[in-house]
């Protein structure tokens, strides 16, 4: 991936600088770094610092908290597609003796196993690992606050257990595993457990006076899955192609879908803002827009890495102060720039290559009772149902080579689809999931449901 400030209107740069400008002097930070990708690749990068001349580039590190539980979730999935564990298996059947054993891997993944969110002991993000050398020291007795699979509510310590599944599952550190599976293959050289030259300080802003203290950068030891990690705008941006698009050498991209999917409900003050959380990753509605990434803080910095897979624009916002602007609504107005001031030019529509008689004999419009519905064969061979007027279920559908089709998305995602033919081998109805769509509304020469009244369609004496 590499940076090109051509590659976006002057304008649009102007006002990318403005909006980072604003929130590092109204939010009181000493440095602000961000970056923006579009269609696999980084179009811009900006800083601001309260240092004149020494604006910090996309190689600088900051710490991003809880963006490593993103990728510790990653590290999780991988496993799954190995075959290694499931994730509806008890956490006790990998990992025992942790007093959680009962809670899924699922609900640790979208914090819906009711654990804990912190460890019982001094300040953990501020204190040495070294106080906290066993799980049991993490999780101390009574790590169940919730019954499991109940609410969500978010764990740190929930993702020190994944952490400590990895190693087990493994047989090697957390950090190893992390930078041979994922920060090797990606090309992530400058994310790390501990900080590498060149790095930024961490720093509390007085809230009451324009002065600074220098916050610790501590080893958070057993912890270290839910929030140790360093790295930069560069890297992050190639890590947020991959949670969009996927990667063979990491994970498929059905995966990360599967990631980005929600998983959880938010705890309640967030509902009204359409929080959600999928496996490792946070999803939320801004600007009519699904943004999906996670966001991250530790004393001295915080991080917000914000993804809008419809649009194929990523951004990354990083600074290196305890508290101050808000950096999920600088990424979302960083998406919203990009994508109002230079909207995405769609790919040409292409014909099929080859038509497929029997799926072309499924095109068309169906009624589903009185509900109007057309398919479609689109151009990568996949079925496209939608409704034809006001609301309704719709979904792609991909053949399995039997005459039948599975459901891609939403409600129907999984479902099958099978054409039902008459015994002269014409197509008779549809059946979705047990749903009889017909050509006509209640066609009385299909098998509806219930029937259909013989003397047909009528007025109302």
């Amino acid at each position: 991936m590499t940076s090109s400030q051509d590659a976006l209107l002057p304008g649009t740069q102007r006002a990318l600088l403005h909006r980072i400008a604003v929130a590092q002097r109204e939010g009181r930070t000493p440095s602000l770094v961000a970056a923006v990708v579009r269609d696999g690749r980084t179009v811009w990068h900006g800083a601001r610092s309260s240092v004149e001349g020494h604006a910090p580039d996309e190689n600088v590190q900051y710490r991003i908290g809880s963006i490593t539980k993103t990728f510790t979730a990653v590290l999780v999935m991988r496993l799954r597609d190995e075959g290694v564990l499931d994730l509806g298996d008890p956490l006790e059947k990998h990992l025992p003796g942790t007093a959680v054993g009962e809670a899924t891997i699922a609900q640790l993944l979208a914090h819906t196993a009711g654990v804990a969110a912190e460890s019982p002991g001094p300040w953990w993000e501020r204190t040495p690992g070294s106080l906290r050398p066993e799980l049991s020291d993490v999780l101390g007795e009574q790590p169940l606050l919730h019954p499991a699979g109940r609410l969500h509510h978010y764990s740190n310590t929930g993702y020190t257990l994944l952490g400590a599944l990895v190693e087990e599952l493994r047989g090697a550190p957390w950090e190893e595993v992390l930078r041979r599976e994922i920060l090797e293959p990606l090309g992530l050289h400058r994310t790390s457990a501990q900080p590498q030259a060149p790095h930024a300080g961490g720093w509390a802003v007085h809230p009451w006076a324009d002065a600074l203290l220098p916050e610790p950068a501590e080893d958070l030891g057993r912890m270290a899955s839910a929030g140790q990690l360093w790295s930069t705008t560069g890297d992050l941006a190639r890590f947020a192609v991959f949670l969009a698009h996927g990667d063979e050498r990491v994970l498929s991209a059905e995966s990360v879908l599967e990631m980005r999917t929600p998983a959880a409900p938010a705890e309640a003050p967030d509902v009204v803002d359409g929080v959600s959380y999928g496996l490792g990753m946070q999803l939320t509605t801004r600007d009519g827009r699904l943004l999906v990434g996670h966001s991250g803080s530790l004393p001295g910095f915080l991080a917000n890495l914000t993804i809008s897979v419809e649009d194929d624009l990523a951004a990354v916002v990083l600074t290196n102060c305890t508290s101050g602007p808000s950096l999920g609504t600088v990424g979302a107005d960083l998406l919203r720039i990009v994508a109002e001031a230079e909207p995405r030019i769609p790919e040409p529509w292409r014909p099929l290559r080859e038509v497929d008689p029997a799926a072309l004999e499924l095109a068309g419009q169906w009624y589903w009772g009185t509900g109007a519905f057309g398919l479609r064969v689109t151009a990568d061979g996949l079925l496209s149902l939608a409704p034809l007027t006001g609301g309704g279920r719709g979904s792609r559908f991909r053949p399995n080579g039997d005459g039948t089709w599975t459901g891609l998305e939403d409600y129907y995602a999984g479902e099958l689809l099978r054409p039902v033919r008459r015994p002269d081998g014409s197509l008779s109805h549809l059946d979705l999931g047990s749903f009889v769509f017909t050509r006509q509304p209640y066609d009385p020469e299909a098998p509806v449901p219930g029937g259909v009244d013989p003397e047909g369609w009528r007025g109302l004496d």
